[in-house]
């Protein structure tokens, strides 16, 4: 290790914003620090949901180009996460066919009628080992195939969103293991395109690229990228290009068997493990597994996670009120517990709109308390949220055939103070909060696994541990929660 400073470029992208991150790294420990902020915003137009992929791309050379011009030109590396599921399509010259469309597009409604009769359904889980989530890669890719398969007669090249990115930059074609392990396109235990789920879903096998694994040293920046931008060295890395990969490869956690929650727009709570778990239980229970850093799996859940709290916010916000998050979570904090509840799965929350009136209409539907206030509605959330990790985590604990002994939350989730204490209370051990930015943190621990400057993640993560802020919530007034639970379960049925 050299003296100076290791730099590294993250470019973090979420469903509704991205980021450019410096990471230093000075032997010991690592910094950030932001050097480039844009709003990622999805278009409607002619009926379909779509991401705006070139703006996304113009933003990402933005955040290069501001190293190109400042003292962080000597930045070693840059790698690019997202959002999984998503794709692109390239004809024959690599050109894009169409922007890609959104995971929240309506087209792939009740694919799963159509798709259980091409491949039942425990074979395609007995495969691929992921939860079924309607917008799961395949299910699009069925859509596709059923009312526009024009498309794929001029499609030559399939990559996820992150890859596409990174052709985008390099020219390089391949595919990254972990946002590939979202698509259910992928054999979980070979860790291989599971190629027999091509042709009954009318997908080309010829789409489909080399698998990478995170570390890969994918290439230099294009010659007309580098006009773009200015001067920049820096090598493209395959990180964890799944954000969630790149969330869980940052969680400092010691031991074995801890639960995380990955908490944002969704929550995805799981545990880290050698090898897929694929069984009755984990199928009946639906469990995805995913690929993550050094070869691991992420058998987790996919929950709604604080969507349902943003997407409040934005309502009200369209009505003219302006108000903060904190201020909501002041409200919820000093609003009655457990007065309401939701299903927070329950379909009819996955979609824009007015979600304050949804959760009162469910709420009145199924003979509950009606929440008036905000206050009542952001605290109806949290209280769900925190009964839906409550029976996530019994679940794991039965896959796991071991007890927990704690819950880690990383991510922008771990701002919400409330939340984080209601967890503790509601599963009844500690819950650690911290890193915010543990995706940025993760992709930039990959880069420094390729450069050879950290062996590997236990390294890595004592590393995270030593560097950012983990606060402890220990669990206080369990006692409510376990009726709590019995009241939860019976929504889900409804």
């Amino acid at each position: 290790m050299s003296a100076s400073k290791l730099k590294m470029l993250a470019i973090d992208l979420g469903a509704s914003s991205g980021r450019g991150i410096i990471g230093e790294f000075d032997g010991k420990k690592l910094s950030l620090r932001e050097n480039h902020r844009f709003s990622n915003d999805p278009v409607n137009i002619n009926g379909s949901f779509m991401w705006d992929i070139l703006r996304i791309f113009f933003e990402i050379k933005n955040s290069i180009r501001n190293c190109a011009v400042s003292d962080d030109k000597d930045i070693k590396t840059i790698g690019i996460d997202t959002w999984g599921v998503d794709f692109g399509l390239l004809d024959k010259t690599g050109r894009l066919l169409e922007n890609p469309y959104h995971y929240r597009d309506k087209r792939t409604d009740n694919i799963n009628i159509e798709a259980y009769k091409r491949i039942p359904r425990d074979k395609l889980y007995n495969i691929t080992g992921l939860q079924y989530m309607q917008f799961n890669t395949i299910f699009q890719l069925l859509a596709l195939s059923m009312q526009r398969p024009h498309v794929f007669d001029n499609a030559e090249i399939f990559l996820m969103i992150p890859d596409l990115l990174n052709y985008f930059l390099t020219g390089i074609k391949k595919t990254e293991y972990t946002i590939a392990s979202t698509s259910a396109l992928l054999d979980a235990k070979k860790r291989t395109w599971a190629k027999e789920l091509f042709s009954p879903m009318g997908i080309p096998e010829k789409l489909f690229t080399e698998i990478v694994r995170p570390g890969n040293i994918l290439g230099g920046l294009l010659p007309d990228v580098l006009e773009d931008i200015g001067d920049i060295k820096a090598k493209i890395i395959n990180v964890a290009s799944h954000d969630t990969g790149s969330a869980i490869a940052a969680v400092p956690a010691k031991g074995e068997n801890f639960v995380y929650i990955s908490s944002g727009t969704w929550s995805l709570m799981g545990t880290e493990s050698k090898e897929p778990i694929i069984n009755e239980k984990s199928a009946l229970y639906d469990f995805t597994n995913e690929g993550g850093v050094n070869n691991t799996i992420r058998v987790l859940r996919n929950v709604a996670g604080l969507w349902l709290e943003q997407e409040s916010k934005r309502q009200w916000e369209r009505e003219g009120e302006k108000i903060t998050y904190n201020e909501l979570s002041d409200m919820a904090e000093k609003s009655e517990p457990l007065k309401c509840l939701i299903n927070v799965d329950f379909p009819e929350f996955a979609f824009p709109g007015n979600m304050p009136e949804r959760i009162m209409n469910f709420c009145k539907r199924t003979g509950q308390h009606v929440p008036q206030t905000k206050g009542e509605i952001i605290r109806c959330i949290f209280d769900s949220l925190a009964l839906a990790y409550k029976r996530t985590l019994r679940q794991i604990n039965e896959l796991q055939s071991v007890k927990a002994p704690y819950i880690h939350i990383v991510g922008g989730g771990t701002k919400e103070s409330v939340l984080c204490q209601l967890t503790a209370d509601a599963c009844g051990i500690p819950v650690y909060a911290g890193p915010v930015e543990a995706t940025a943190i993760g992709n930039i621990a990959v880069q420094m696994m390729a450069l050879g400057e950290i062996a590997g993640l236990s390294e890595a993560r004592e590393i995270i541990a030593d560097s950012f802020d983990v606060v402890c919530y220990e669990p206080k007034n369990t006692g409510i929660w376990d009726d709590a639970l019995g009241r939860y379960e019976r929504l889900i049925s409804i």
